[in-house]
């Protein structure tokens, strides 16, 4: 029931396909607005040469960080202090925890905002209705259900499926068998192993979490590699790198708890570090394609946006920081569990200042 790298891979080529216009939110408000939607509006700071240079540096930075980030936990092993069981993982996983809630509520969601309510689309039905909000609270249920179906059919086909008096069960990524004691009164269910069902809702934790990832990062790699204004490039690229960072670092903590084999970390680590480098080299190739504040690339960049936003905020609070935050290891201790807090708000609020500049 996971949600497969296959399907990721799918839902990144049906994104590209649906981008016929130039990916830009920002609309002027003034008299000449409606005039400039559909057109290059190219004013200000702007220099195509330069703005490629910073985008070539950009794409390299940004591949760097993302592999550094998403890589730090997946090595983390060999360094006693930072496994899984330590305190010191945890704390770290709270940071990164932090910035991905703050990236869904202080960027993803703004920037579908800006584009959903932008003058370069008709009033009705774009400004009658908060389309932002209504898609991410469907997208943030639609990923509970993903959460709830994984466990359901886990617990019905995986763990009462036996034969005889043997059942078969997920233990530390292997099957395994259980013998089942003949003087057992079983009632027709099985009784569900622990560390098993922990194991698949980290796995689907970490998939769903790489999807909503993915979304945005492609979203915004288009946005800066369709760019030709240096002025707004360079901000982001410092702000990007430090997004990928720690929203790495997050990813990568939930694939170490994931426990995969070595083929699908690959897998996993390759999409996150690709997808904003390979977004700004298409929207580079592609930018004199686009039509800069076309009302489709608006609303399907708004739409994006805003799945992305519901989807990432149900991540952060509920299989991230609430999964942890109510399990043992922080309610046995409050001094703990207060360096967690703090680490959630030096996460949130450092990805919050970013804002000013992505």
């Amino acid at each position: 029931m996971a949600i497969s790298s296959k399907f990721i891979a799918i839902f990144l080529i049906f994104i590209f396909l649906s981008f016929p216009s130039k990916i830009t939110c920002e609309s002027e408000n003034n008299d000449t607005t409606q005039s400039k939607c559909g057109s290059d509006t190219g004013h200000g700071c702007r220099n195509k040469n330069e703005a490629l240079k910073l985008k070539l540096v950009a794409i390299a930075s940004i591949l760097v960080t993302s592999m550094i980030g998403v890589c730090l936990p997946l090595v983390s092993r060999t360094v006693p202090a930072l496994q899984p069981d330590k305190n010191l993982f945890l704390l770290v996983k709270a940071f990164a925890s932090g910035v991905i809630l703050a990236t869904g509520y202080m960027h993803v969601m703004p920037d579908s905002f800006d584009c959903l309510t932008s003058d370069c689309l008709p009033d009705n039905p774009w400004k009658k209705f908060p389309f932002t909000t209504f898609v991410a609270m469907l997208s943030a249920i639609l990923t509970l259900s993903v959460d709830s179906y994984a466990m359901s059919y886990f617990k019905k086909y995986k763990l009462e499926s036996g034969v005889g008096n043997g059942r078969d069960f997920v233990h530390n990524g292997k099957m395994e068998s259980q013998i089942i004691d003949n003087n057992s009164h079983i009632h027709g269910e099985a009784k569900v192993d622990d560390k098993a069902a922990q194991l698949l809702r980290y796995r689907v934790v970490a998939q769903v979490l790489e999807l909503g990832i993915v979304v945005h990062s492609v979203v915004i790699g288009l946005s800066m590699g369709a760019s030709d204004n240096p002025c707004t490039i360079r901000p982001l690229v410092a702000a990007i790198c430090f997004h990928q960072l720690f929203e790495g670092m997050g990813l990568g903590g939930c694939i170490l708890q994931a426990e995969y084999g070595m083929k699908l970390k690959s897998i996993m680590v390759f999409f996150f570090s690709l997808t904003t480098p390979f977004g700004i080299a298409l929207g580079i190739g592609l930018s004199k394609v686009y039509s800069e504040n076309s009302p489709t690339a608006l609303i399907v960049v708004g739409l994006l946006n805003a799945c992305s936003a519901g989807l990432l905020n149900y991540m952060a609070l509920v299989d991230l920081l609430a999964a942890d935050f109510m399990g043992t290891k922080l309610q046995n201790s409050m001094k703990l569990q207060s360096w967690a807090y703090v680490a959630v708000l030096l996460g949130a609020g450092g990805m919050s200042v970013m804002a000013i500049w992505a």
